[in-house]
């Protein structure tokens, strides 16, 4: 496996920083996102579930036409709807990202990964993250929560720290 696993000893700098990003993320979340995000509930869904016999007011543009020909009357095909998505997060953090004042754009990286993730845990969506350089350097698997949210931040800012060398 390309990922390293590296021992996880977790600072109060560390924590503080987290904290920070959560913060400015959350507000940010509860301010820009508010309304603004669409539901995997409309429309059809894609993944087949059954076909069953038509009903007054279904739309005729889900006959199956091969099975209604086969029985006789018509059938129409019912699709299940995405109930939940997966956000993985993929965050560069090569060498030519580390550089800017006052934020290196590798810091506005992992912020900008801590606004999405807070978004998709209060949205109740697993979330998950790759942090690559030259090659995916460390995986967090996706998982639902706030708390995961907050980890696969944690995670940003150390594996961030330490593949910048500034630990």
């Amino acid at each position: 496996s390309p990922v390293q696993t590296r021992p996880r000893t977790v600072s109060r700098d560390v924590l503080k920083q987290v904290k920070g990003i959560e913060l400015r993320a959350r507000n940010l979340v509860n301010t820009l996102f508010t309304g603004e995000y669409r539901s995997v509930f409309r429309g059809q869904g894609i993944e087949f579930a059954e076909v069953r016999a038509y009903q007054q007011g279904d739309d005729f543009r889900a006959i199956d036409w091969n099975v209604s020909a086969r029985m006789g009357h018509p059938f129409v095909k019912t699709f299940m709807e995405e109930r939940e998505l997966t956000l993985l997060l993929i965050v560069d953090q090569s060498g030519s990202l580390h550089f800017g004042q006052p934020y290196t754009k590798a810091g506005l990286a992992v912020e900008v990964a801590a606004v999405l993730a807070l978004a998709a845990a209060r949205h109740n969506d697993r979330v998950g993250a790759l942090l690559f350089a030259d090659a995916p350097e460390y995986v967090v698997p996706p998982a639902k929560g706030r708390p995961h949210a907050l980890r696969v931040i944690r995670d940003l800012v150390i594996e961030g720290n330490i593949l910048s060398g500034s630990t």
